[in-house]
């Protein structure tokens, strides 16, 4: 419900429905009555962030991750997460904000009775019920990672993973690998579908393992990739490091001599593994904090930005390299379908 939605049923003017519940403005009582008879029954909730603000209270931004819906997960513990966090709370004081770190199993209730002045969504995935939620609030809100639609006024921040994906895919080749393999999760979020569709137009037969909510490190999919015969795995999350090591030595398989490995992480202890692993960085702290900026310029009346391909890195160890020569038979790329 919308205060333009409000103001039809009551056959008024938004400012009037807006002066009305604020209690501002040259109204007579009766109007004013008659407004909020007309917003409490069609259960409109005003944005209390808004009333707020002009009584002089401190300026709030949210940040939210909404990738898996309802679920409750710890993401602050994710390294990528814990860099993004900080990196947004800076930027979020350097523009003159508080910022509040949202639970990741807020409700739709939640959402409708959030006291913000707007909201950096991470990872939003297809049919976002919170974008839902906030745009009926009226909440501006900027997107850290492509969103599936955009509303006039939003702004979004993003990375190219396409062709991060096919450059780790290349690397990989280049080692001598045959059979890579994905390992990925099931959110529908633009990270993983883009990566997911870049892997499947490089490869012949796909092998991709989807990491299960019981499974929170992917140890499970990871087994089954190298089972399967995979020679290379590229996983998309923090943990499919750990995982893959853990599995390979669970089977008797060594990393880089059997089992070529690359992950997405921002932890510096994949470092100092046995081996050490091949890391892929989307710079967390450098996306998040344009997305803060171009929700900022948006709060303050400007217009909305898109940062697209934003750079990554990709930090080649010890596990993404042969330590023996590729033999004839083995060498050269997989061929790309």
């Amino acid at each position: 419900m919308t205060i333009s939605e409000v103001a039809r049923a009551a056959e008024v003017s938004t400012a009037t429905v807006s002066n009305a519940l604020n209690g501002t403005g040259r109204l007579s009582e009766a109007t004013r009555r008659r407004v909020r008879e007309v917003a409490d029954r069609l259960g409109y909730l005003p944005n209390p962030a808004g009333r707020a603000l002009r009584t002089g209270r401190t300026r709030v931004l949210g940040l939210a991750v909404t990738t898996y819906g309802g679920h409750s997960w710890n993401f602050s513990e994710v390294a990528y997460y814990a860099r993004l966090i900080t990196s947004a709370t800076a930027a979020a004081h350097r523009h003159g904000y508080a910022l509040t770190v949202l639970p990741a199993a807020l409700t739709d209730r939640g959402w409708r009775t959030l006291a913000v002045d707007g909201v950096i969504l991470l990872d939003s995935p297809e049919g976002d019920p919170a974008v839902a939620a906030l745009r009926s609030r009226g909440i501006p809100i900027a997107f850290d990672g492509r969103p599936w639609d955009l509303a006039p006024g939003e702004s979004w921040v993003d990375n190219d993973h396409a062709a991060t994906t096919l450059r780790v895919l290349d690397h990989l080749a280049s080692q001598g690998a045959r059979r890579i393999a994905l390992l990925a999760g099931h959110a529908t979020d633009h990270y993983t579908r883009s990566c997911v569709e870049a892997y499947e137009r490089y490869v012949d037969e796909p092998l991709i393992g989807h990491i299960e909510e019981d499974d929170t490190e992917g140890r499970v999919a990871a087994g089954r990739l190298l089972a399967a015969g995979a020679d290379a795995v590229y996983g998309l999350f923090d943990g499919c490091g750990r995982a893959v090591l853990s599995a390979a030595r669970a089977l008797g398989l060594e990393v880089p001599a059997d089992v070529l490995l690359v992950t997405c992480s921002e932890d510096p202890a994949y470092g100092w593994t046995s081996p050490p692993v091949s890391t892929v960085s989307l710079d967390p702290a450098g996306t998040v904090d344009l997305a803060v900026t171009a929700l900022a310029g948006t709060l303050a009346g400007g217009p909305a930005t898109v940062h697209a391909g934003r750079p990554t890195l990709l930090t080649v160890r010890a596990s993404s390299v042969r330590t023996v020569p590729v033999t004839a038979a083995g060498a050269g790329p997989p061929s790309r379908a």
